[in-house]
């Protein structure tokens, strides 16, 4: 409870007269005072209507894989292809890590969950980075029945790539205690460099794609419209993502708010984005 500019008068009686002493006005503090029992937060929430931007899509999402995880199930083991099978089940973990991210929102706003919050969020984050740059890798080959060997390269490379990115965030969040997955300091410039690193590198490898589709390399690149698509909107995603965080990075409230569609446009969207484009055709949902 945030203490007030009171005056405080003092009423003392002794037994031959009586007097009062006015004490001066108590200051206000600059910061938050957690209640006694030190349950009360000092963080702010982003608040319902952010939660639900966020909750809504994930569960709509995570029901429909339910409803037709027999029917995709059945699909896969016909097929025998061990690119869609390991997607698939990658896709799972990201949507389950993806759906406890999303619902558990409070956590990054209470005394005493910053450790659960920030590891939910560094494996989340991780899960679907691995999934957003091995896509690239496979939609690359352009083939749903590569063997072995294609699998394995290809997921060597996503991991050392997540696994760089994963090991720089536990230095940054563990090491030097930086909140890069805690909106409490907004301001902190160390968190919005970060991101903005980060959302550059995304935009830079989006952007040379599209790059060499418009150039006279645009054969060595797969013909098939979705892959475009989905470049075309993981460019714009990460370019409007870049330009959030350097405004935030200046302290800029319009930065912060920008940033923050992005992330609930990445993280309720993503998942059936990517579904869609590398899954779909696969299993029969959505016709070429």
């Amino acid at each position: 409870m945030m203490a007030k500019n009171l005056e405080a008068t003092i009423n003392v009686t002794t037994a031959s007269e009586s007097f009062s002493v006015s004490l001066p006005p108590i200051a206000e503090l600059p910061f938050p005072v957690e209640s006694i029992g030190g349950n009360e937060s000092v963080r702010q929430c982003h608040g319902v209507l952010y939660d639900a931007a966020l909750v809504v899509p994930t569960v709509l999402f995570v029901l429909y894989l339910v409803v037709h995880a027999k029917k995709n199930l059945t699909k896969l083991c016909n097929g025998r292809s061990y690119i869609m099978i390991s997607y698939y089940a990658l896709l799972w973990l990201a949507c389950v890590l993806n759906l406890a991210w999303c619902s558990l929102q409070g956590w990054q706003c209470s005394a005493g969950k910053e450790v659960a919050w920030n590891l939910l969020s560094l494996f989340t984050v991780a899960a679907m980075l691995y999934l957003e740059i091995s896509l690239m890798a496979f939609l690359l080959q352009e083939s749903y029945a590569s063997g072995l060997e294609t699998l394995a390269r290809t997921f060597i490379i996503s991991g050392i790539i997540v696994g760089v990115d994963m090991l720089l965030k536990v230095i940054y969040v563990f090491g030097f205690g930086f909140p890069l997955f805690i909106d409490v300091d907004s301001t902190h410039r160390m968190k919005w460099g970060f991101w903005i690193i980060h959302e550059l590198l995304l935009t830079a490898v989006y952007g040379f794609i599209l790059f060499v589709h418009f150039s006279k390399w645009r054969e060595k690149l797969p013909s098939r419209p979705a892959f475009y698509h989905y470049v075309v909107v993981m460019f714009v995603v990460s370019a409007v993502a870049f330009f959030g965080c350097a405004l935030a990075g200046t302290g800029a409230a319009f930065g912060i708010w920008l940033y923050n569609l992005t992330v609930i446009c990445y993280h309720s969207l993503y998942l059936p984005l990517l579904y869609a484009t590398f899954l779909a055709d696969f299993f029969q949902v959505i016709s070429s």
